[in-house]
């Protein structure tokens, strides 16, 4: 078994006792759909809860700690030069307990053709996720006390022999995150700062690690967000990233978005991203469209 499945599975099996206490206590309907609206957040590109670009602390679905939450998502990027696009489910235990799933999929586009891979070629990648809330609450409790979660998103690229080619040491890998998210209620500003080791290169498409470096490195994710109203959220996003390969300079993300909660369940995001060099093709900027649906 894979050493980042075992990660995922001990997240489980610590999570499993408070869920199962949770659901003796009350026989409630397991999916109760009782948290506040967007305190769930919306969904990154790699599956997880969060914002777009950056993971947060959040536990996917709108199910308290007396239920189950659930959530499915499809997120579009168009830019200059590319096309990405992204699709998954997520399971949110107790309000304690998230697993994920996301396919990513890299169109090339004519740069495809540049690049030797063929026009229109599409690198593709699966990430599967677990985060793990082991402090705090996002809304209530302490003021000044975040919810804290740790996280694994486990990566395997679909396009080995790409990732090796331009360089990548390897073509699946781990992140590992710790988030940390509080809304302050009372002045509608919600805060995120994440902690990110990782040797992804661009998120995992481009494979892992190089072959001069194939250590994890520390990256950061900060997120603020204004709530303008119940069902209305704008905000801004920063992501640093890895820079491992010698033949395609990778930079920074960052973001600048507006969510709205069309319905209890539906919430639509758009977002103008600059994504910086992609694969040796510069000022990548374009916009994110993202679609969840959530119970």
């Amino acid at each position: 078994m894979d050493q980042p499945f075992r990660h995922i599975i001990a997240l489980a099996a610590l999570a499993l006792p408070a869920f199962a206490t949770n659901a003796r206590a009350e026989e409630a309907a397991l999916i109760d759909g009782g948290k506040l609206l967007l305190t769930n957040g919306v969904t990154t590109i790699e599956g997880a809860s969060g914002g777009g670009l950056a993971s947060w602390a959040t536990i996917a679905g709108r199910g308290t700690d007396r239920g189950i939450g659930l959530s499915t998502h499809v997120t579009l990027i168009e830019l200059p030069d590319y096309g990405w696009q992204s699709h998954g489910v997520a399971l949110g235990l107790a309000n304690r307990l998230e697993l994920s799933y996301a396919r990513q999929n890299f169109d090339t586009r004519d740069v495809g053709t540049a690049l030797g891979l063929g026009k229109g070629y599409r690198l593709n990648q699966d990430v599967f996720g677990a985060k793990l809330r082991i402090a705090g609450d996002v809304v209530y409790g302490e003021p000044l006390l975040p919810q804290i979660s740790v996280g694994v998103e486990y990566k395997r690229n679909r396009d080995a022999p790409v990732a090796l080619t331009v360089g990548a040491n390897a073509a699946k890998g781990a992140d590992f995150t710790l988030s940390a998210t509080k809304l302050f209620l009372s002045h509608s500003v919600l805060v995120n700062a994440t902690a990110r080791l990782t040797k992804a290169n661009q998120a995992g498409l481009l494979g892992f690690g190089s072959n001069g470096n194939d250590n994890h490195s520390l990256q950061f994710e900060g997120s603020i967000a204004y709530q303008l109203s119940r069902r209305a959220v704008i905000g801004a996003e920063y992501r640093s990233k890895p820079d491992n390969l010698a033949i395609a300079k990778e930079d920074d993300w960052l973001d600048l978005f507006a969510a709205y909660a069309l319905t209890r369940n539906l919430t639509l995001t758009a977002a103008y991203v600059d994504l910086g060099s992609i694969a040796t093709f510069d000022k990548q900027r374009g916009g994110l469209l993202s679609a969840q649906l959530a119970f």
